[in-house]
């Protein structure tokens, strides 16, 4: 389905929007060469609705879509929240439970038929709506977990849901002032409110499209959409009516980030016209594509492809001589994520809270060989994960040294102590002679079938027998929570940078969503509920630290590694830093036509 943007009662409001906008600060206008992004996402986008939309592709569209009142300081290290459509970051009283919110007057969602030709400026009224949309049983939004129980009165919205239910904890005081009231304090509710799914929609809008408006996206943000064919190519056009915004580097930005900061300083965004997207899910179409330079970046090259732009002959991550004379360059970034294989504890064979239970997982968990992972797969490019919290989250311990690492002779030993026999085959029973498989649930690509191989090895090696069973990860997923999957590996990456997003993967009421593992322990659960009211404090790390101790005793996971992405970029490509948590940088960046084009002939040039 190809759909256009601009159609009808649309494209006149925006050319009249558009002669009524600030100038712009383009290129386009300045010398008269559009400056045109060339990227790429690794799947297809879904829908664009922020209630709705829960994959990489279709949120990093989202985050240069629409507007969240919050968003990321884009150089700051340690992530730092700053205002996007507000005046100032919010009003907090001492407990910790009432937010006042002042946005900024004159910000216009982009012209839409809905609006009857007319410009629609955004009110705190259209936060609220927003807001509500996410408890909409008829969306199923996945993102309602982070607020659902937590603002005082929302539990009329869960008993009988009208977008015009008044809620005492979630009113527009006036046309540019929101309250909102919480029940208990959230160190982590201001993170909540940077996040795609808090990405301001209008109500007209919402309801002229009904359930189509995912595949009509009318935000507020810095573009908008051009040219949209499904899961194949979508443009992003620069938005005339986005409010000024000018670029200032914080106090607290990366001392890395020079270059960057003084680039940006004083520059009004975006510096993009226009960024043209291509869906490419084959790992070497976009590897060779960025290397033919059809893309200005590249990020996270796939452990499989690394060979194609690293240096084999280097033990640290370099690239290539003749990429490096071409003038690209390696950033390799830290990536907030974390690798795990869950297991099922509601499994007969491998779940369960008894000794031997937990013996069988223990001796899985210490017969994974970490350094053969990332020096093999992940080709030097990850660090060991001690706890499920990467580098640069809140909470992180450096100092935390898991007490499960790569031991077969110890799981050996485990496993006979605890009656799992080996037979003549050289393969284990269960301690009741019963035979004994595990079965693991694997992605069918190239970089699965390596995966299952390091654990055939690993887990061969301790005298466990494992069968692979092959399916798309969304079938996996839903299996999974219906109990169908024994184990799988996956990884977690940050909605928002703090310990609470990944230590409430074992939280025992979230089984059956994001706690796959179906791991229930009270000891567990009331830590983790002590931690989630406390903020970033000494208290915390202690139930933290606590919390890992837990995971390592009872081995609902094997903690595998935090990935350090390699990415590149264009020698074209300016103002490039990946941010630790949002999807994309694409407002900031700012590129060279007349070098991108030098450089195409020179490659013509060069075959």
């Amino acid at each position: 389905m190809k759909i256009l943007w601009k159609t009808g009662l649309a494209a006149a409001s925006l050319i009249l929007f558009a002669a009524h906008a600030a100038p712009s600060a383009t290129a386009a206008q300045a010398n008269g060469a559009p400056k045109v992004l060339h990227a790429f996402l690794s799947t297809g986008e879904t829908g664009l609705d922020p209630a709705v939309a829960s994959d990489v592709a279709s949120l990093t569209l989202l985050e240069n879509l629409f507007d969240p009142m919050l968003r990321y300081d884009y150089l700051a290290r340690p992530v730092k929240l700053q205002p996007n459509t507000l005046r100032a970051m919010p009003e907090v009283d001492a407990a910790g439970l009432t937010y006042t919110f002042h946005l900024q007057p004159g910000i216009h969602f982009t012209p839409d038929a809905a609006f009857k030709d007319q410009p629609r400026e955004v009110t705190a009224q259209d936060y609220v709506y927003s807001l509500k949309r996410l408890y909409d049983p008829a969306l199923k939004s996945p993102w309602v977990f982070l607020f659902e129980d937590k603002i005082v009165g929302d539990e009329a919205l869960r008993r009988d849901f009208s977008y015009d239910s008044h809620i005492p904890g979630l009113q527009a005081l006036d046309k540019y002032t929101l309250r909102i009231r919480l029940k208990a304090p959230d160190a982590s509710f201001l993170f909540y409110l940077a996040l795609p799914a808090s990405g301001v929609v209008a109500r007209e809008v919402a309801e002229a499209y009904g359930s189509q408006v995912g595949n009509h996206p009318v935000g507020s943000g810095p573009f908008l959409i051009g040219e949209w064919k499904r899961s194949d190519k979508i443009t992003l056009l620069a938005n005339p009516g986005f409010r000024p915004t000018v670029f200032h580097a914080s106090p607290d930005a990366d001392p890395a980030s020079r270059a960057v900061a003084a680039g940006l300083e004083g520059k009004r965004l975006p510096l993009l016209d226009k960024i043209e997207v291509k869906i490419m899910e084959e790992y070497q179409s976009r590897v060779l594509g960025f290397l033919n330079g059809e893309f200005d970046f590249i990020e996270q090259v796939p452990e499989s492809l690394r060979d194609m732009v690293l240096d084999p002959n280097v033990s640290q991550p370099v690239l290539k001589p003749e990429l490096a004379r071409r003038g690209m360059q390696l950033m390799p970034f830290p990536v907030l994520q974390t690798y795990y294989m869950w297991m099922n504890m509601d499994d007969p064979v491998i779940g369960g809270y008894g000794k031997a239970q937990v013996a069988l997982r223990r001796a899985i968990a210490l017969g994974y060989n970490s350094g053969e992972d990332i020096a093999l797969l992940k080709k030097g490019l990850a660090l060991p994960a001690q706890t499920p919290l990467p580098p640069n989250v809140l909470g992180y311990d450096p100092t935390y040294r898991s007490p499960v690492s790569y031991n077969p002779v110890l799981a050996r030993a485990l496993l006979d102590r605890f009656g799992y026999r080996k037979g003549k085959d050289g393969f284990r029973s269960r301690p009741d002679g019963s035979p004994l498989t595990l079965v693991m649930h694997t992605e069918p690509s190239m970089v699965g079938r390596l995966r299952d191989e390091l654990w055939r090895k690993n887990l061969n090696a301790i005298g466990l027998r494992v069968e692979f069973k092959s399916d798309k990860k969304t079938e996996i997923i839903k299996a999974s929570r219906l109990g169908k999957v024994m184990m799988f590996e996956t990884n977690w990456v940050a909605d928002f940078p703090d310990g609470d997003n990944f230590y409430q993967l074992l939280y025992g009421p979230n089984s059956g969503r994001a706690n796959y593992a179906n791991f229930k322990l009270p000891d567990y659960d009331r830590r983790y509920e002590q931690a989630r009211q406390l903020g970033d404090t000494p208290q915390r790390r202690v139930l933290y630290r606590e919390l890992a101790q837990l995971i390592h005793a009872y081995n609902p996971w094997v903690l595998l590694t935090h990935p350090i992405s390699a990415d590149i970029r264009q020698p074209w490509l300016k103002n490039y830093m990946r941010h630790p948590v949002e999807f994309s940088n694409w407002r900031y960046l700012d590129l060279d036509p007349q070098q991108r084009s030098e450089a195409g002939r020179a490659r013509q040039s060069a075959k």
